[in-house]
């Protein structure tokens, strides 16, 4: 089979694929255009967030039998009519959920311990202790919407701390020995902190409105390593300003590309310059997947799915 690449990747990925005695060709650069052109000349293609794969661009690619994404997600393709057209659409999840589980505890433990605060204060030759007292994670109860490979990797990292971890998903009987599944409003009851972990759908993009906010009935704080759109950040600059969100720690924004590789063309919204003025928000730019080791095993992952389904 021939495979067309459209996003760098681990080295191992073209290694072990040439090994496997398939063709590799890389287009780093051209256009969508440019790429549908000759597209019908490929068995598979390997894309991380480049571009959009709709309906027209899969109707070009008439020799199609699988697509493959180095990552978690697949919004940013058509899969119900990729599927249809018989396509397998292959992702990556178990390659960085490790790496998300510990960039969601280390988002949370940072803002708990006010440690990015603390750390610009002391540089600035400042030593305030008593404003920078800390909480402690211990004896709190964590929520976690979405319990797949991601929010499992995050309940995982919490069973070192004598917390509650309850989760919410629209899949029944996915709570382990980890975390209690339970309904939404006894999660809304319970929770000290909310920790997203679910994909972009026509149901999660604004799901974090004022109205669900404020349907909690403790202030909590907020952690997102998922997808900015779940978020309506004017809501949550309101909620911070009121305290019924104590803190956020936000690795997504809703103002992201659909590459996720930049944000703004225009003018910096309001809600937005209010969160890169809080001192209780800490703001990473979509990295809580991407570390040193999940580059290798996003790789990985897809080659030995590619192997499963097609050797």
């Amino acid at each position: 089979m021939k495979i067309l690449h459209l996003d760098a990747n681990h080295p191992l990925l073209i290694k072990q694929l040439n090994a496997l005695g398939y063709t590799n060709d890389e287009d780093y650069t051209s256009s969508k255009e440019a790429i549908e052109k000759i597209i019908h000349q490929y068995d598979g293609f390997i894309i991380r967030s480049r571009f959009k794969i709709n309906k027209q661009f899969l109707d070009s690619a008439e020799n199609l039998k699988f697509i493959g994404r180095v990552g978690a997600g697949l919004e940013n393709i058509d899969c119900e009519y990729a599927e249809s057209k018989g396509i397998k659409l292959i992702a990556a999840p178990e390659g960085n959920r490790n790496a998300v589980g510990e960039h969601s505890l280390a988002m949370l433990l940072s803002l708990f311990n006010k440690l990015n605060k603390a750390d610009q204060e002391v540089r600035q030759g400042k030593w305030q202790r008593e404003e920078n007292r800390g909480l402690e994670l211990d004896g709190k109860t964590v929520g976690l919407i979405g319990y797949g490979n991601m929010g499992k990797a995050f309940a995982k990292k919490l069973r070192g701390f004598d917390v509650d971890v309850l989760c919410y998903d629209l899949k029944d009987n996915v709570g382990d020995e980890n975390a209690k599944q339970v309904s939404l409003q006894e999660l809304q009851e319970k929770v000290d902190v909310l920790s997203l972990h679910t994909p972009e759908t026509p149901l999660t993009i604004n799901m974090i409105d004022s109205e669900f906010i404020n349907g909690f009935k403790k202030p909590f704080w907020l952690i997102n390593t998922a997808r900015g759109k779940s978020v309506v950040t004017k809501d949550l600059v309101s909620a911070l300003e009121s305290g019924k969100i104590l803190g956020a720690g936000l690795d997504v924004l809703e103002y992201e590309k659909s590459s996720f590789e930049n944000l703004f063309t225009s003018e910096i919204p309001e809600a937005f310059k209010y969160l890169i003025s809080a001192e209780n928000v800490i703001l990473t730019p979509h990295v809580a997947g991407w570390t040193i080791e999940s580059k290798e095993k996003l790789a990985q992952t897809i080659v030995d799915k590619i192997k499963t389904h097609f050797i």
